[in-house]
């Protein structure tokens, strides 16, 4: 296949990124914007040898379970067209299945868990499908003619920045701002990080810094730092955690909270427990976080989790948690923070992850050690999205 070629495929699956999948002469090929079961014709824009990525042309034989998307931006032809919600083109309970199915496989297939623990079932959370997302990052529109005129901001797409007046995935209060031209970036930036909620906006270049209620629990948080995206899943799944620490908690021992942010959840578990450790390698984060937590005989590591681990393994005895939170980048664990995990300093161990893939790989390794996984859920705080955050529970198979 050469760029440009258009070809006639027909879609087998879903991959993680969010395009369809298909073969064609015996080579893999990425369609955008399909789905499963499609006939489409493609126009292949680039050719890598085993594989290829190429265009949606034409659908010949729709799925059923395709739908028309909400956004005028996600329709756009060609490759400016946002690229922000890859499944908009998918009716939404059809969207958790996927999630699903990519979520079991990445587990059986990179972790080697084809059980995903007592009872074998892994749960879906289901957010609501629009108007979900309170955290959003925009982009400068830069040039000349009628760039100026039109909306100062956008999302990125494969051709740049693309203009937005409203984003129907987004909070009421960031769409207003879209329409009224109310956002622009700040000097100097081309990349700023809005958040809304029930009347409060933050946004990086103006207010910065205010306080969001979590579980009746208010925090303090900056637009620049890391914070959930989707208020509503955050405290779907902030519950869960509560509900996992009350039912686990010995208060002869501490908590763990790694890779902390701001303190969310120490925050709201750190009353269970005889203390709390966190670990958070932003120090702007971690000083929020001594701001969030009550008073207490807490300790704050702004460390990396490589030095974290030099630490516990240094110390004599060896400690011991009552629960171990951790809430990772999209590439997971360190291999040092893997080892030290899978030895079991601890009873129970939650794992937040945003990346199906880095936590089919961890949880294989810390199964194979101390670990028994007990309970896998995702929580949908991206619809129209392929992105996937889980919960996995593990329970410490030595007691």
């Amino acid at each position: 296949m050469a760029p440009g070629d258009i070809i006639s495929v027909t879609i087998g699956g879903i991959v993680p990124g969010g395009a369809g999948i298909a073969r064609h002469e015996g080579q893999a090929v990425f369609v955008d914007r399909s789905a499963p079961g499609e006939r489409v014709r493609a126009r292949v824009r680039r050719d890598h040898g085993r594989w290829a990525e190429a265009a949606l042309v034409e659908i010949l034989e729709p799925s059923p379970r395709r739908v028309e998307p909400r956004c005028p931006l996600r329709t756009s032809a060609g490759p400016g067209g946002c690229g922000g919600c890859p499944f908009q083109h998918l009716d939404y309970p059809f969207q958790l299945e996927l999630k699903t199915q990519i979520l079991r496989e990445s587990f059986s297939r990179l972790g080697g868990l084809a059980s995903l623990g007592a009872p074998g079932e892994l749960r879906a959370i289901p957010s609501e499908a629009w108007e979900y997302r309170n955290r959003v990052q925009l982009h400068a529109v830069r040039g000349g003619g009628d760039a100026l005129s039109g909306p100062r901001v956008g999302f990125m797409s494969q051709a740049g920045v693309i203009p937005a007046a409203d984003c129907p995935v987004a909070d009421p209060g960031i769409r207003a701002l879209l329409a009224s031209g109310g956002l622009s970036a700040p000097e100097g930036r081309d990349r700023f990080t809005v958040y809304s909620r029930d009347g409060l906006v933050l946004a990086e270049g103006g207010q910065n810094r205010g306080r969001v209620r979590v579980r009746g629990r208010e925090l303090l948080m900056e637009a620049g730092l890391f914070f959930q995206s989707n208020a509503a899943m955050l405290e779907a799944l902030a519950g869960e955690l509560e509900s996992i620490a009350a039912a686990a908690a010995d208060p002869s021992l501490p908590l763990a909270d790694l890779y902390c942010g701001v303190g969310t959840f120490a925050s709201l578990l750190s009353a269970y427990f005889s203390r709390a450790d966190l670990l958070e390698e932003n120090r702007a984060a971690l000083g929020l976080a001594r701001r969030n937590l009550d008073p207490g005989d807490h300790n704050f590591y702004a460390l990396t989790d490589n030095e974290w681990v030099k630490i516990q393994e240094s110390r004599r005895p060896a400690p011991r948690y009552g629960l171990i939170v951790a809430d990772p980048p999209r590439q997971g664990l360190s291999p040092a923070m893997r080892r030290w995990l899978a030895r079991g300093p601890a009873p129970l161990r939650a794992y937040v992850s945003c990346d199906p893939a880095t936590l089919a790989r961890d949880s294989g390794e810390l199964v194979g050690g101390a670990w028994e996984l007990e309970d896998l859920a995702f929580y949908d705080f991206y619809p129209q999205t392929p992105h996937i955050e889980s919960l996995a529970l593990f329970r410490n198979a030595r007691g």
